[in-house]
């Protein structure tokens, strides 16, 4: 099946260890198909080995941007502009098809059926089941889809219609999806939204057992809780939707510190003393209260008064200079 692979997306470090594990979940249930990653600048040379340890290939891609910072900002999730990257998939013309799937998701069972599938076959979104979720989702690379797809990135009506990145033009693209072939709809064990399962907690009770995939959507993603090793228990807070079903969060755990953790020291990348610390750092946990929260801001928006009026207009750098990775990096300085 060497014309045939998993494809995901990878825009920073913190998302690589989400791709990690997603292929190290891929491959403890038997795929026979091969792993590809997209890989942007913004991931860091080391993180890019590691990912070669893992992934039968790593390509690298510019970042895509939908630059309407205007909508993200109010959505609060500036980060899912840059998801149109994604849109690179398909011009991997060396396979014939391809299964995309988020770097957020995790793989629960075997699902190489998937490939007998066709373009475009998603399971339907949680908030508007009309239009479908392209956290998973099959295809054929294609030049002239990928050209197709790259020109319509400057309209301003595909970019408004959902969560301004590439779920909008996806489904404005392949807009006959609702309606025309019911083959193309993926049950939704295929992409269980972590978040969904608190809402329906009835139909997980019926169904859950079957899941295929969970799909953590949301801002807080698995790599930014706080592990405790010693109970291999995951922190969660008390209005966290996922805290229903805490058992997904802790599989995404198990193969981060038994696979993905052991790789990361490797290559020096977190220390072989307080790995999980240091890999989940409680940096990412700061991010969520006010004291730390205020210290990044003070540390690295403050000395720049243009840098922090784009930050209050909601025009901060989240690809480059205020970027996750970069604030971290200052904090352990600091915090050191």
């Amino acid at each position: 099946m060497a014309d045939q692979a998993f494809v995901t997306l990878t825009t920073n470090d913190s998302y690589t260890k989400g791709a990690l594990v997603l292929a190290l979940s891929l491959k403890q249930h038997g795929t026979t198909r091969r792993l590809a990653v997209l890989a942007t600048p913004q991931v860091s040379d080391s993180m890019r080995k590691v990912l070669e340890t893992v992934f039968d290939e790593v390509i690298m891609v510019d970042v895509l941007d939908s630059g309407d910072s205007a909508h993200l900002t109010l959505m609060k999730r500036p980060e899912l502009g840059v998801t149109l990257t994604k849109l690179h998939c398909w011009s991997l013309t060396q396979y014939s098809k391809c299964v995309f799937m988020d770097a957020d998701t995790l793989v629960l069972a075997n699902i190489d059926d998937l490939f007998e599938r066709e373009e475009l076959s998603a399971a339907p979104d949680p908030g508007w089941p009309d239009c479908f979720n392209s956290g998973v989702f099959v295809y054929q690379p294609s030049v002239e889809t990928y050209s197709q797809l790259l020109a319509l990135l400057p309209s301003r009506v595909v970019l408004m219609v959902h969560k301004s990145g590439d779920q909008g033009l996806l489904n404005m693209y392949f807009s006959s999806w609702a309606t025309t072939d019911i083959r193309k709809h993926l049950p939704f064990i295929y992409n269980l939204s972590s978040i969904s399962i608190y809402s329906y907690l009835p139909a997980f009770k019926a169904f859950g057992a079957n899941a295929k995939v969970v799909h953590f959507l949301g801002r807080i993603k698995p790599w930014n809780y706080t592990y405790d090793p010693k109970t291999k228990s995951v922190k969660t807070e008390s209005h966290d939707p996922t805290m229903t079903h805490p058992e997904f969060l802790s599989l995404w755990w198990d193969i981060f510190t038994t696979s993905v953790s052991p790789l990361l020291q490797q290559f020096g990348l977190i220390s072989d003393t307080h790995p999980h610390l240091n890999v989940v750092g409680s940096v990412s946990s700061f991010s969520r209260h006010g004291v730390f929260g205020a210290l990044a801001f003070m540390i690295l928006l403050y000395p720049q008064k243009k840098r922090k009026e784009r930050w209050e207009q909601g025009q901060a750098d989240y690809m480059g200079a205020d970027s996750f990775d970069n604030i971290k990096r200052k904090l352990d300085t600091y915090l050191q």
